[in-house]
C-alpha cells in the first residue's frame, strides 16, 4: 500500500503560563498508506485532536517532518498549508460546523466555491450519494442532527479529497444514528478511495479501523483490533 501520509519524529509542545511545558505529542513516527482508515483513541486531552490539527494544516510541529504525498508540510508558507486545507483535505466534526445562514446545498458546495471551482451538478451528486437530495434548500436547523452529520460528510467529500480527517464524528449523535453515520463514513471513504484517520473515545467505532492506536502520555501505541 503507498504512503500517503508520513510523520517522522513529531513533537507538539506548549507552555501553560511562562515556565510549564505541555507535550501532547512526543516523538510520534508513523506512516499512513492511501485507502487506509486509521482509528486514534485516548482520553479528553490526551492529543488526538492536537494529532489532527498536525496532519490537516492546521498547527505546525514543534519538531519533527510531516510529508503529504510526498510534500514536506512542516516546510510550507502560512498560504500553502491553507491551500492544503481546501484542497486535500476534508474535515468532519463532532458539532457538525454548518453554517446556519446557508441551505444545505450552499454548504456542500462551500469547498469548490473557496477553491474557484463551483460545481452545482457534483455538489447535488455527493447529496445524494448520502441520501439528502430532496434536502437542498432546506437550512441545517431544520434537520436532524444525524442529517446534519449526513451534510457534513457530503461536504467534506465534494473536492474529492485524498485524506478525511474525523473529529469524533458520532460524539452528539445516539448509538444507532452513530452507527449509521460510521456505515456512511465506511462507504463513502471506499467508493472514494479516500484515507481516514478519526479520532474517538467510543470502542463501538473501531470496526471501521485497518490500524487502531492508543495516545498515552504524549506518545502513540498500535493496538490489536479485537
Amino acid at each position: 500500500m503507498p504512503t500517503l501520509l508520513e510523520l517522522d519524529n513529531v513533537s507538539k509542545c506548549y507552555f501553560q503560563g511562562t515556565s510549564r511545558q505541555i507535550c501532547p505529542l512526543k516523538g510520534v513516527s508513523l506512516e499512513i498508506g492511501r485507502g487506509e482508515r486509521l482509528v486514534l483513541l485516548g482520553k479528553s486531552g490526551s492529543g488526538k485532536s492536537t494529532f489532527l490539527n498536525l496532519i490537516g494544516g492546521v498547527d505546525r510541529p514543534s519538531s519533527g517532518r510531516i510529508f503529504f504525498d510526498g510534500r514536506e508540510l512542516t516546510t510550507l508558507s502560512h498560504d500553502e498549508l491553507a491551500l492544503y486545507r481546501r484542497r486535500d483535505i476534508g474535515f468532519i466534526f463532532q458539532s457538525f460546523n454548518l453554517f446556519s445562514t446557508l441551505t444545505v446545498g450552499e454548504n456542500v458546495m462551500l469547498p469548490l466555491e473557496l477553491l474557484g471551482m463551483a460545481n452545482e451538478d457534483r455538489s447535488r451528486d455527493v447529496l445524494a450519494a448520502v441520501g439528502l437530495h430532496e434536502h437542498w434548500d432546506r437550512f441545517p436547523e431544520q434537520l436532524s442532527g444525524g442529517e446534519q452529520q449526513r451534510v457534513a460528510i457530503a461536504r467534506a467529500l465534494v473536492k474529492g479529497p485524498g485524506l478525511i480527517l474525523a473529529d469524533e464524528p458520532t460524539g452528539n449523535l445516539d448509538l444507532d444514528t452513530g452507527n449509521t453515520i460510521l456505515r456512511l463514513i465506511d462507504e463513502v471513504c471506499r467508493n472514494h478511495h479516500a484515507t481516514l484517520v478519526m479520532v474517538t473515545h467510543s470502542a463501538e467505532a473501531l470496526w471501521i479501523a485497518d490500524r487502531k492506536f492508543t495516545i498515552k502520555s504524549g506518545r502513540l501505541f498500535q493496538e490489536p483490533i479485537l
